[in-house]
C-alpha cells in the first residue's frame, strides 16, 4: 500500500520543467509589458504627428501575412504536441497524408512557418531602412526596431528549441516520456511568443 501510495505522488507531481518554464515565461511577460510601456510613453512625449508620419512607411498588408502565418504556426504546433501526447513522433503514412503525421513532422512544418516569419520580418527592416526609417533615424525607428527586434530574437530562439526536438527524436531509439515533456514545454513557448507578437502587431500597426 505504501509503494502504491509513492507512485501516485509521483504521477500527481507538478512537472518541474514545465513549472520553471512557466515562471520562467512570467518574467518575459514583464520584459514585454515594459517594452510596451516604453512605446507608449514615447509616442505620448513625442506627439501624433510624428507617429503618424512614421506609420505611413509600414507595409500593415504583408505584415497581415507574416502575422497570420506566425498565428497559425501556433496550430501545426498543437497539432505536434497531439501527437507527441499520444506518443507519435513521426508519421505512419505518406507525406501527403497529413491525418498521418506524428510530432516531427508538425514541428517542422511549424519550425519553417517560423522561419518564414523572421526572414519577412529580416525583409521589412530592409525595406524600411531604404525609406529613411532606421534604428537612429528618430524615437519611433528606435522603439520600432527595439521592440519588434526583442521579439524576432524570441522567435529565432523558439526556431533552435524546434531544431533541437526534432534532431534529438530522430537520434532517439524510442520516444519517450520525457521527450514528450520538452515538445510541450517548447510549445508554451512558441504560443507566448504568438500571443505577445499579437499584440504587438496591434500596437505597432493597427493602433495609429
Amino acid at each position: 500500500m505504501s509503494s502504491t501510495s509513492v507512485t501516485t505522488t509521483k504521477i500527481n507531481r507538478p512537472n518541474l520543467v514545465a513549472v520553471g518554464t512557466i515562471v520562467w515565461l512570467s518574467s518575459e511577460l514583464m520584459f514585454f509589458a515594459a517594452l510596451f510601456a516604453i512605446y507608449f510613453t514615447t509616442r505620448g512625449v513625442q506627439g501624433p504627428s510624428v507617429w503618424l508620419e512614421s506609420t505611413e512607411m509600414l507595409n500593415i498588408p504583408f505584415a497581415t501575412l507574416n502575422t497570420t502565418v506566425l498565428v497559425l504556426s501556433s496550430v501545426t504546433c498543437q497539432f505536434g504536441v497531439f501527437a507527441a501526447e499520444r506518443f507519435q513522433y513521426q508519421r505512419k503514412g505518406s507525406l501527403l497524408k497529413i491525418s498521418s503525421w506524428g510530432m516531427r513532422e508538425w514541428f517542422a512544418l511549424t519550425f519553417l512557418m517560423g522561419a518564414f516569419f523572421v526572414g519577412g520580418q529580416i525583409y521589412e527592416y530592409a525595406t524600411l531602412v531604404q525609406e529613411g526609417l532606421s534604428l537612429s533615424s528618430n524615437a519611433y525607428g528606435s522603439v520600432f526596431y527595439i521592440a519588434t527586434g526583442f521579439h524576432g530574437l524570441h522567435v529565432t530562439g523558439g526556431l533552435i528549441a524546434f531544431l533541437l526536438v526534432i534532431i534529438r527524436v530522430s537520434k532517439a531509439r524510442t520516444f519517450s516520456h520525457s521527450q514528450a515533456t520538452t515538445a510541450i514545454v517548447v510549445s508554451y513557448y512558441w504560443h507566448f511568443v504568438d500571443v505577445v507578437w499579437i499584440a504587438l502587431f496591434s500596437a505597432i500597426y493597427l493602433i495609429k
